[in-house]
């Protein structure tokens, strides 16, 4: 049922089409009366149609409006008109969850931002005797002002077109698409919702465990290559821990996430508000332990360079070496040598402190010459390292004990202490390097971007025969993999991915993975690196701020 603009339904002139609407066909219109957007739904013929279904609709309408809390979607009016039933609702600005988790999983901080509104709201809902039925991505809109939640609700009207025979399933499902994934709710629904039970407040919290599981991950908490080995997913199988797909969350949303998605409804959480205190304790967990946020950045790189990279050191140093009963921020700066200048950030690299927090390593140079130093950071002088190529890009050992780093078209190291350097193999245009310890006290490994439009490579740090380690993403039109840097478990590291634009994403890669694009994790996009700062936090500059 398509309506054109300029047609109107009551005092709400229709303006555009939004959309399919779950229920119905959504539509952007303007209250003449109150001179105010809002939204339309226009309901379908079947249910429009069904005095019995329309009776139902129209008490669980009126039971939503009588709902007030800033992030559900507020409904204002309920209409007939030339047999046409239409909801009025408010109208939201933004993406659905939906739309914004095809670019990725969501960073820590915005899963547990998002995860507290929501289950703020259902709890709400719950304490007014309304279950939403539906709770899925496409039925989560992110606004400015936070998490909103839609159709809330109205999915018991699907519930009586089942009772009625309308449907086997109290939601629709469209055929498979894409790598055995079924479009529609089913991948949301709870056991019991499966076996034709009743739905109360514990199904909508298997839901909620559902969505958050898939804001961190970035991959639903079920799948199965049709829709009989899906359902037997959801009936039987238990979704891999986030933190086997995502090692910066926290191990606590983890725990509260299975107990949403508990198979038998008196194992999960028994009510939203039991979940809104565990999310909330585990928000202020974190950010008890996070350390000081990063102030504005310089516009000026060089100075940008030196200020992230100590800030970073010092960060890591005290939360692994020393817990001191009243910590203090420590604020410095260190100018370079002289007669030396700052190498360019792109062409050298950061400055970098030792895993140990006692020495910095940085770049001087032009684009005719670059030289590596070492500063202890108990002392006001610099000693020279190496000569290092015009992409320099050195990094430490996890021991502390040497620096690599990448000149004449070698991948080399050196001891930081000075002496001769060992190459180690060809890097003819480097983007970067990592260094990991090794399990079994050897040398450990090193990842590196050897070229420029080359996926990542892996080398003993004693030398050898490198191997592949990650596969650039044709679907993506990625051209280089870069920048690679651990992560504290010494086996996943973070990546730049660039495209053929010249745009940039993060990802987790795994040292265990084979070189394969579907083992990488999408981590966040428009974002040329990242680094990792306990316990948990990832630091990155956007825009000329270090966030």
């Amino acid at each position: 049922m398509a309506l054109q603009p300029a047609t109107r339904l009551g005092p709400y002139e229709i303006i555009s089409s939004i959309g399919a609407g779950g229920m119905g066909e959504v539509y952007r219109a303007k209250d003449t009366r109150l001179d105010r957007m809002v939204a339309v739904k226009v309901l379908p013929e079947h249910l429009s149609s069904n005095p019995q279904l329309r009776e139902r609709f129209e008490r669980e309408a009126r039971a939503i409006s009588s709902l007030s809390h800033p992030h559900i979607c507020a409904l204002y009016d309920v209409g007939q008109q030339n047999g046409i039933e239409y909801l009025v609702m408010e109208y939201l600005e933004g993406e659905t969850l939906a739309a914004r988790l095809k670019k990725g999983l969501l960073p820590t901080e915005q899963v547990l931002q998002y995860a507290i509104q929501i289950t703020d709201a259902l709890d709400t809902a719950h304490k007014h005797a309304v279950v939403h039925r539906d709770l899925k991505p496409g039925n989560i809109m992110l606004t400015k002002t936070g998490a909103k939640l839609l159709d809330f609700g109205l999915a018991k009207v699907r519930a009586a077109e089942a009772a009625a025979g309308m449907t086997a399933l109290p939601t629709q499902t469209t055929p498979l698409t894409g790598e055995g994934t079924i479009l529609g709710t089913l991948q949301y629904m709870a056991p019991e919702q499966l076996e034709g039970a009743e739905a109360d407040a514990r199904t909508d919290i298997f839901a909620l465990g559902a969505v958050i599981y898939e804001m961190a991950t970035g991959r639903k908490a079920f799948a199965g290559k049709s829709q009989a080995s899906l359902i037997s997913a959801i009936m039987s199988a238990e979704p891999p821990a986030i933190s086997t797909l995502q090692p910066l969350a926290p191990a606590a949303l983890d725990h509260v996430v299975r107990t949403c998605m508990a198979k038998e409804p008196e194992a999960r959480w028994q009510t939203a508000h039991d979940v809104l205190v565990e999310l909330q304790w585990v928000a202020q967990a974190r950010e008890e332990q996070a350390p000081p946020r990063q102030a504005h950045a310089s516009p000026f790189w060089i100075a940008a360079t030196a200020v992230f990279g100590v800030a970073l050191a010092v960060v890591t140093f005290l939360y692994f070496h020393q817990k001191p009963p009243e910590p203090r921020p420590i604020r410095f700066s260190i100018s370079p040598p002289e007669n030396a200048a700052f190498a360019d950030l792109f062409e050298a690299g950061p400055a970098l402190i030792s895993p140990d927090g006692s020495r910095l390593a940085f770049v001087t140079g032009d684009s005719t010459k670059h030289q590596i130093w070492v500063r202890s950071l108990n002392s006001l002088a610099a000693q020279p390292l190496a000569e290092a190529g015009d992409f320099a890009y050195p990094f430490w050992s996890p021991d502390s004990r040497h620096v690599a780093f990448f000149a004449d078209g070698k991948l080399k190291k050196v001891s930081a202490d000075g002496g001769p350097t060992q190459i180690l193999f060809d890097a003819p245009n480097p983007r970067g390097g990592s260094w990991a310890r090794a399990s079994d006290g050897g040398p450990g490994i090193i990842v590196f971007a050897p070229d420029r439009y080359v996926a990542l490579f892996r080398v003993s740090a004693a030398g050898g025969e490198p191997v592949q380690l990650t596969a650039l993403d044709s679907s993506r039109q990625q051209v280089s993999h870069r920048q690679p840097e651990f992560l504290p478990d010494g086996r996943h590291f973070l990546y730049a991915a660039r495209d053929k634009a010249e745009k940039s994403e993060v990802f987790i890669g795994d040292l265990q993975a084979k070189p394969d694009p579907r083992s990488a994790h999408l981590l966040m996009g428009g974002v040329v690196r990242a680094s990792y700062a306990p316990p948990g936090y990832l630091l990155f500059v956007h825009e000329n701020t270090i966030s």
